[in-house]
């Protein structure tokens, strides 16, 4: 490299740098602005126990409560049922968690394993369990006879009978698997049940929970207080009552319909005046749960969320990039190089609408190598960094392993289905990717939640084809507002086969730019001559279609297939294979479909001539 390029490149380094610093500075402030106003404030002054705010601070790393737990935690110690809608990563498990302990631990005489299960934390999936359950741990590490502990799918039945034949004291379930043992195992002991936490409870509703949050609540009684007869004094909680919460970052109509079916006269946390609406007693209930318990004539309870702002942290910078879908792979990959190099210590997460796309990214990206100087012998791999995955379809001892290893690593990358954006707390996640559209604008939400955790600074960057734009003002219905993303001046910045970077005309069309030509080339040959990976791109791409057609309501005039060049999106999976090869008997029956609707409109063409 000439003497020119190499102060060109030193000139644009120190540019860079710059921007970061300000990006840094900007990040303070927000961060300072959010905390300043706990300045005063410490868990001991809520009313917490001083061994459990030792505990708060030592291992979980709160000097003091951010806003939600401030608001919250008096308010479930007074023994209220509490309805908590508050942005993704504001402390929302610690603000329930806390309260219960305070309370257990002041029990006298001491509570024993002997006498079953006093709080019970409901979560949509299994990685949130386990998060939960490992928060249990740490704040338990002084209340030794509290015993914490899980069940959920996934696990060997008969060693969570055997734990809950012991006595498991605060347990965290999935839905499913506690029906199971409230059902089947007749040595789990409940009857001395004293809080039901619904944690995520938008999610536990969208996975299809319903019947089972039905049947739950029918064998516990949603407001039944619990038996008393065990000896035991319950401070601050008067006469045994049950006492439920439910915690959402999003609120829609069957999250209202839980909250009123299991809250009683709730204090709504996190929510403001214009998202609460009065319920009227007199009106039915959705056969959503199926109660037949009447609403409180003085309960404010949320309106849906439609058409509402959703919470989302201050200091999250949110973006988009409009890229071609022929292109999308190639922006993919030199966006993640382009920040990877930028930080030594970076941590990103990738969201992808299928599982078999995830399974073809994590290949791709394993084994994909790239000469930047052109020679075959100086080939390294493209992106240096660690790389896991996540998704639902992976053995349970792999989703464990997956999510503990990139909690740990300081510099990784995840690739991961929605399973990954529901409550997990990915410490020190710099930025969320959003490759497929989440669709529902409330999914967008709990991705972008990932990052900007507990006042810490993230980025959020959200992919779109130029047919997809109206995406953008959907979000934005919903106070999202997004700005465009540098990427052709990311793409200047790569040097290509040893050339100085580019500094003269510049392309009119994204997909056309060197770089991106260069790199789309490399991709589509080492596609080709890895089997395995060809046939994972193979399954990706028919996922990929079949996902994208699934979009529902509004969203479907935005996400058409027939908008798309099938040919493109195959580009997008690096194959050069036509769809109609690739995607098989899928291809055929959307020819098949399109046939049949072009053949019914010729007959209703033709029956109107007559």
């Amino acid at each position: 490299m000439g003497r020119g390029a190499a102060q060109l490149m030193d000139t644009k380094t120190k540019k860079r740098r710059r921007e970061d610093e300000k990006e840094e500075k900007e990040g303070e402030v927000a961060r300072k602005g959010s905390s300043e106003i706990f300045a005063d404030c410490s868990f001991s002054s809520l009313g917490l126990h001083s061994a459990l705010c030792d505990q708060l601070r030592e291992r979980m790393g709160f000097e003091a409560p951010t806003l939600i737990q401030a608001q919250a935690i008096p308010v479930i110690l007074a023994g209220r049922h509490v309805l908590v809608n508050a942005a993704t990563g504001t402390g929302k498990t610690v603000a329930y968690l806390a309260p219960i302990i305070h309370h257990l631990q002041s029990y006298d005489p001491k509570i024993g394993r002997s006498q079953g299960t006093f709080g019970l934390v409901l979560v949509p999936t299994r990685e949130l369990c386990l998060q939960v359950y490992e928060i249990l741990q740490k704040l338990l590490h002084r209340f030794h006879w509290i015993v914490p502990g899980y069940v959920m799918g996934g696990e060997n039945r008969n060693k969570e009978k055997a734990r809950l034949r012991k006595g498991i004291s605060i347990l965290v379930a999935t839905p499913g698997r506690l029906l199971d043992h409230l059902k089947h195992t007749s040595s789990f002991t409940h009857s001395n049940l004293r809080w039901l936490i619904f944690d995520e409870a938008d999610r536990i509703l969208e996975l299809g929970f319903g019947k089972e949050i039905e049947e739950i609540l029918e064998v516990l009684g949603s407001r039944q207080a619990g038996s008393t007869d065990m000896g035991i004094e319950h401070s601050s909680i008067s006469n045994g009552q049950r006492q439920n919460l439910l915690l959402s970052a999003t609120l829609n109509d069957k999250v209202n319909h839980l909250a009123q079916i299991s809250l009683e006269s709730p204090v709504l946390i996190g929510l403001e005046d214009d998202k609460r609406v009065h319920v009227d007693p007199s009106l039915a209930r959705h056969k959503l749960l199926g109660s037949d318990d009447d609403a409180d004539d003085d309960n404010d309870l949320p309106r849906s969320s439609s058409g509402k702002d959703y919470n989302l942290p201050a200091q999250v910078v949110q973006k988009y990039v409009k890229v071609p879908c022929g292109a999308r792979l190639s922006v993919l990959l030199s966006i993640l190089k382009h920040l990877f190099e930028r930080e030594a210590s970076y941590k990103i997460v990738v969201f992808f609408s299928t599982c078999d796309a995830v399974d073809f990214h994590y290949s791709l990206l394993s084994g994909f190598c790239c000469s930047e100087s052109g020679t075959e012998l100086k080939k390294e791999k493209f992106l240096k960094c660690k790389t896991f995955r996540l998704h639902g379809s992976m053995e349970q001892e792999d989703r464990r392993t997956t999510f503990q290893s990139f909690k740990t690593e300081k510099s990784a990358l995840l690739l991961s289905t929605d399973v990954a954006s529901r409550g997990l707390d990915f410490p020190k996640v710099r930025c969320i990717i959003q490759y497929d559209s989440p669709g529902d604008a409330t999914e967008y939400v709990h991705r972008v939640g990932r990052t900007a955790r507990l006042g810490e600074k993230g980025d959020s960057i959200l992919f779109m084809q130029p047919v997809e734009v109206d995406y953008l003002k959907e979000l934005e219905t919903h106070g999202v507002s997004l700005t465009e993303y540098p990427i052709v001046k990311i793409l200047d910045s790569f040097p290509l086969y040893g050339q100085t970077p580019r500094g003269g005309k510049k392309s009119v069309f994204l997909d056309l730019h060197p770089w991106l030509l260069a790199l789309q080339r490399a991709l589509e040959s080492f596609v080709t001559t890895e089997p395995k990976v060809n046939i994972l791109a193979q399954n990706a791409f028919c996922s990929w279609v079949r996902a994208y057609t699934a979009h529902r309501g509004e969203l479907k005039r935005i996400f058409m297939v027939k908008k798309l060049h099938l040919g493109h999106v195959a580009k997008s999976f690096a194959l050069k294979q036509q769809p109609s090869l690739v995607g098989g008997s899928h291809s055929k029956k959307m020819k098949k479909d399109q046939k049949q609707r072009g053949l019914a409109k010729r007959r209703k063409v033709g029956s109107g001539r007559k």
